[in-house]
C-alpha cells in the first residue's frame, strides 16, 4: 500500500426496515450486533483515539457507530457528506429505482443531485486530515470503490451490513482500495 490516510469505510448494520418502506429507520436486534462486530473489528485493526469518527446523519448509521463511539469515550461527529444515496423518486418507487439504478453506469447517470452526491462524497474523503472512521452507506462504499478502481459501473460489489472496508487517501486525494469487508450473500434490503 502506497502512504496515505486510513480511512475504515463502515456499511451500516441491518436496518429495522427496508429501503423505501421507512425514510429513517434505526438497526434492527441484528443490526445492532452487527454494529459491535464492526466496533471490534475495527479496535483489532488498530483504530485508535487519533481516528475521527463519522457517521451520516441517518439512524441506521448513527446507531451503527454508536459501539466504536462508547468504546472510544467520545461521540461520533455528523457528516451529511457519507449520507445515503438521493433517490429522485418519492419513498414507495425507491426500491424500484434502485433496481434500475444498480445496473447503470456512472458515466450515463444523468441526476445532478446524484452526481453532486457522489462528487461530494469523494471530495470529502479527498478533504480528510487524519485517520478517519466513516459509518455510512451502500452505496457510498460503491461509489467510493468503483472511483478508486476507475470503474464505470455503479454496482462494484456487495457491501455485507456491518462490513469494514479500509481505503488509503494518498497525496493529491486520490484513492486506494486496500481491503474490502464482507459481501453480501442476499440483495440489498
Amino acid at each position: 500500500m502506497a502512504a496515505g490516510t486510513r480511512c475504515f469505510l463502515v456499511r451500516h448494520g441491518e436496518a429495522a426496515a427496508h429501503w423505501g418502506e421507512e425514510d429513517d429507520p434505526g438497526l434492527s436486534a441484528l443490526g445492532r450486533q452487527q454494529a459491535e462486530r464492526a466496533a471490534a473489528e475495527l479496535l483489532a485493526l488498530g483504530v485508535s483515539g487519533d481516528y475521527a469518527i463519522l457517521t451520516s446523519p441517518k439512524a441506521r448509521a448513527r446507531e451503527t457507530a454508536a459501539p466504536l463511539a462508547a468504546r472510544a469515550g467520545r461521540e461520533a461527529g455528523l457528516a451529511p457528506d457519507f449520507r445515503e444515496i438521493p433517490a429522485p423518486v418519492p419513498l414507495a418507487e425507491r426500491r424500484d429505482w434502485l433496481r434500475g439504478f444498480l445496473r447503470e453506469r456512472w458515466s450515463a447517470c444523468h441526476h445532478r443531485e446524484v452526481l453532486a452526491w457522489r462528487q461530494g462524497l469523494l471530495d470529502a474523503l479527498a478533504g480528510l486530515d487524519r485517520p478517519a472512521v466513516i459509518f455510512t452507506h451502500f452505496l457510498v462504499i460503491n461509489a467510493v470503490v468503483a472511483h478508486a478502481r476507475g470503474q464505470d459501473d455503479v454496482l462494484a460489489f456487495w457491501p455485507d451490513n456491518g462490513s469494514v472496508h479500509e481505503i488509503a487517501i494518498l497525496p493529491g486525494g486520490s484513492l486506494e482500495v486496500v481491503r474490502l469487508g464482507a459481501e453480501l450473500e442476499t440483495v440489498v434490503n
